[in-house]
């Protein structure tokens, strides 16, 4: 597996929900993905409930953070319904059927579908907003902003192929 596929299958993991899952995993997610130490690091010395508030702060209170990508594009207008359809036509071209719980241009959702694939088309068409995000995210002072500069520093530019 191509290295910046496991960065991406471990940014995943750390844009969810720190669950006990999360944290079983943490160790092998600081070895595969040295990028990420700076939040693995600070998720293994976080006690496991205020992660999880934490989490929820950040990402589950206002769309400041969304981590939903469709939304920096198309904010809350009728023209996001037609974006969610491009996302899942392309999990559908590659041979995959979306059936998360969540929609499909959740950031982890699309950073799983990359590693996956190695199809990056979707990041590349969201890097306006994966930026904006990981802007916002530093200004906030999280540790979650160290996941998004990971992401972002192998990202393709739109011209590029990786």
């Amino acid at each position: 597996m191509p290295s910046y596929a496991v960065l991406y299958q471990a940014a995943a993991l750390c844009l969810t929900y720190p669950d006990d899952d999360f944290r079983a995993r943490l160790p092998l997610l600081r070895e595969a993905a040295p990028q990420l130490r700076e939040f693995t690091d600070h998720a293994a010395v976080t006690p496991a409930q205020e992660l999880a508030a934490h989490y929820v702060q950040v990402f589950d209170f206002k769309n400041r953070h969304s981590l939903y990508l469709s939304w920096w594009q198309d904010g809350d207008t009728r023209r996001r319904g037609m974006s969610l359809v491009r996302f899942k036509d392309v999990y559908r071209a590659a041979g995959l059927e979306f059936t998360g719980e969540e929609l499909p241009d959740f950031l982890p959702a699309v950073l799983e579908f990359a590693s996956r694939t190695g199809n990056t088309d979707l990041l590349t068409e969201h890097r306006d907003g994966l930026e904006q995000l990981r802007s916002r995210l530093t200004a906030f002072g999280t540790p979650y902003a160290s996941v998004l500069d990971a992401v972002c520093a192998i990202l393709p530019t739109r011209t590029g192929v990786r």
